[in-house]
């Protein structure tokens, strides 16, 4: 492999010119990803089910009656988790008879799930809907073939009457009944969680995922997203992920007529496979989105020492892999990193935070790495002059310029405990540095944690932190019966929202804020869903446990000082594990809509992503997208600041350029809400690096503008407003006033 190597970075500096070292570096990832992908398929990887089923056949012939039962019990556990319910279920019905009364009490919470599984796949997944697995349960959600569910109560039932305190099982009791059409009115009283069916305290019109209707509803496992406008046509393309070496990237380009196509073997991704995570940049500057997959992360014994890679828009909507020229080949494990200008020069370069796992015995050690763009399509790691090398089991990265000085700064969430707020100190000349200021800012408090994002929740000028807490002890549906139950859960997976102080510090107001819920954040992002000019938060939530079956959370922003759960009401949360996730407009109307891309680690966990329909409000909005001159043509970090004055009032609201939130990305056209306001008086734009600041007086809402570094006009795009259909109707919602302008 290593001359492989050789030979495509050779290529790169010029010594094969009868190549073409992109096509060449393209096949050599391609060839690298099979390979660790066929050397993955042994039963040492945590997540091969199908070789280690392979392994059980081969223990069963040869092992000793006393011995089979033990192995039919974990046969049935990989069954399920390879996605054959129904062989699972036959396996622990032979099973029951051959143990013991405490062994097969404690087998029983497995049996339960497993037709719990048997029927989501019976009903979700092979009937699927765009109710299916919504929480509360209801309408098309309900099961129509009951075997599962019912089957599942009856063993539920049973071990709560022996162990009343088991919260994971009177969780999914409750749920088994919902999915029936049955809860709360045929819940035991002694078993039933009441008000689980509640809608949230304030209301919201439901969204519709209309996925399944536009074909972007493929089965798939913990993912990425990237919505944005790869070829520049104005309408929003979709690409997406899965995380294992076998599942294949996906790209479905916006017909500009309502409607996708699944251009991914046209596009060149056959063959790029695998990716927790994926975000969009312009490493180059040629004004192309161009894409950056994460792989490896949560994977133990070295199966987590696998190539990211960043893949070259080509303009003609394909993609080509340039890790190897670029000089990104690395093999560490990774989910998170960032792209921002830490120099100021005009170039996007690239924070990575890696999996270190330093208590493993075969552990995989790295640190972060800060990959410099050195101008001419490669980079330079300088992560340990520029101290910024933290070696951490490394969940979360983010960037943004929190103490307002011109510069970008770097939080980092870990599974360790630790979190790492890196200041940006570089010097005029360009030479990057960090100090690690975690302490002397306050949040230094040690609970994991994973998903994490900079934004201005409250319009006060100042980035502020969210972070999600990720301690567990138990499967998620403990924590989310207990709350529902009223008993103390402390820390349990709370989003932790830090108010920036404008002075270097910040300050811990979860509970003010009211946050201190239990979500179980594993991907999330956040954008403005009824245009009110304060940004809202969607989380999707989980973990590989079959009886973590937990819907994702809506959270609404409640003029800055309060965020208030509108999950069930809004009809977006998904049972299922959620990982990636992207707010945009993706019909031109000027309403945020929510992609989740859904699926657990297990081939088993699998599940269709949905596409939120946004229902429409009746604020005012604008959307511009910005191009950098001095500035990276992008302009990720960029700031803007519109002035406005709505019922006699007079504020202003903040966002600045990024795609949002640490898994899943958001276009990099901003969409931002103006509420009531009739014009913008101001918008003020501060570009990232250069520090340019520009201001544009008395614009009219409603429009997509485009705006350059340094040109003193804006220029006004022309779009059509597109109209999804399902069998619900027409879902592109009547246009306010100002959408006419």
């Amino acid at each position: 492999m290593k001359n492989k190597i050789f030979i495509a970075a050779g290529c790169f500096l010029g010594l094969s010119p009868m190549i073409s070292c992109q096509d060449s570096s393209h096949q050599e990832m391609v060839d690298i990803l099979q390979k660790l992908n066929k050397q993955s398929f042994t039963i040492s990887h945590p997540f091969k089910e199908e070789r280690k089923l392979a392994y059980c056949d081969s223990l069963l012939k040869l092992g000793k009656d006393g011995q089979r039962p033990y192995i039919y019990t974990e046969q049935a556990s990989l069954l399920l988790k390879a996605g054959r319910e129904q062989q699972a279920v036959n396996t622990y019905q032979k099973l029951i008879g051959q143990f013991d009364p405490m062994s097969l009490d404690q087998m029983m919470p497995d049996i339960g799930i497993a037709y719990m599984r048997l029927g989501e796949r019976t009903n979700c997944m092979l009937n699927h809907t765009g109710s299916s697995c919504i929480f509360p349960i209801k309408d098309d959600g309900v099961h129509k073939i009951r075997t599962g569910s019912k089957t599942a109560i009856d063993i539920y039932q049973e071990v709560l009457k022996m162990h009343p305190e088991d919260l994971e099982s009177r969780w999914l009791l409750n749920i088994a009944y919902m999915t029936l059409g049955d809860y709360p009115q045929k819940v035991p009283t002694q078993f039933l969680i009441p008000n689980l069916n509640r809608d949230s305290a304030v209301y919201t019109k439901p969204f519709i995922d209309i996925a399944p209707s536009l074909g972007l509803n493929i089965n798939g496992r913990a993912g990425g997203v990237i919505t944005d406008d790869f070829n520049n046509d104005g309408y929003l393309d979709i690409v997406t992920s899965g995380w294992d070496l076998s599942d294949p990237m996906h790209y479905f380009e916006n017909n500009k007529d309502g409607t996708f196509t699944d251009c991914t073997e046209h596009s060149g991704l056959t063959g790029i496979t695998g990716g927790l995570n994926i975000q969009q940049t312009d490493y180059n500057n040629d004004g192309l989105p161009d894409i950056f997959v994460l792989r490896g992360a949560w994977l133990t014994k070295g199966f987590g020492n696998q190539p990211s890679s960043l893949l070259k828009n080509n303009g003609d909507g394909t993609f080509t892999d340039v890790t190897i020229p670029a000089g990104l080949l690395f093999f560490h494990p990774t989910q998170a990193a960032v792209w921002a200008d830490f120099n100021n020069d005009g170039w996007l370069d690239v924070f990575i935070g890696t999996e270190s796992i330093t208590s493993a015995p075969n552990g995989n050690l790295s640190s972060c790495m800060l990959f410099i763009n050195n101008c001419n399509g490669s980079f330079t790691n300088i992560a340990a002059k520029a101290h910024c090398d933290i070696t951490a089991f490394v969940k979360g990265v983010t960037a943004a310029d929190y103490d307002n000085d011109g510069k970008q700064d770097v939080f980092i969430s870990t599974m360790d405990g630790r979190k790492h707020l890196l200041h940006n100190i570089s010097k005029p000349d360009g030479q990057v540095d960090f100090e690690d200021v975690t302490i002397k800012a306050g949040i230094d408090n040690n609970e994991r944690s994973f998903t994490t994002w900079f934004f201005d929740y409250d319009n006060d000028g100042w980035q502020d932190i969210e972070v999600s807490d990720y301690q567990f002890e138990h499967a998620l549906s403990y924590y989310s019966a207990a709350e529902a139950l009223g008993k103390p859960v402390p820390n349990a997976g709370n989003i932790i929202l830090y108010h920036n102080n404008h002075n270097g510090t910040f300050t811990d107001v979860t509970k003010q804020a009211g946050l201190d819920k239990v979500v179980y954040s594993m991907g999330g992002n956040f954008g403005d869903m009824d245009n009110d000019g304060y940004l809202d938060m969607y989380f999707g939530t989980g973990n590989p446990d079959f009886k973590s079956l937990v819907p994702n959370k809506f959270f609404k922003n409640a003029g800055g000082k309060r965020f208030i759960d509108i999950t069930s009401s809004s009809r977006t949360g998904n049972l299922q594990k959620g990982h990636g996730v992207a707010f945009a407009d993706f019909r031109n109307c000027g309403y945020q809509d929510v992609f989740a891309q859904m699926g657990g680690a297990y081939i088993g966990d699998s599940y269709a992503s949905s596409l939120y329909l946004n229902p429409g409000n009746d604020n005012n909005w604008i959307s511009l997208k910005l191009e950098g001159v001095k500035a990276n043509r992008a302009a990720i970090g960029s700031l803007i600041k519109l002035t406005f004055t709505e019922n006699g009032a007079k504020r202003s609201v903040y966002k600045t350029v990024n795609s949002g939130g640490s898994f899943g990305s958001s276009p990099l056209r901003q969409e931002i809400g103006i509420g009531k306001a009739q014009k913008i008086d101001d918008i003020e734009i501060k570009w990232a690096g250069s520090g340019t600041i520009q201001h544009f007086k008395n614009i009219l809402p409603g429009r997509f503008l485009s705006v350059t570094e340094g040109v003193d006009s804006y220029k006004v795009i022309q779009l059509k407003k597109l109209t999804f259909i399902n069998k619900q109707g027409l879902m592109c919602m009547p246009m306010t006033a100002s959408n006419n302008q």
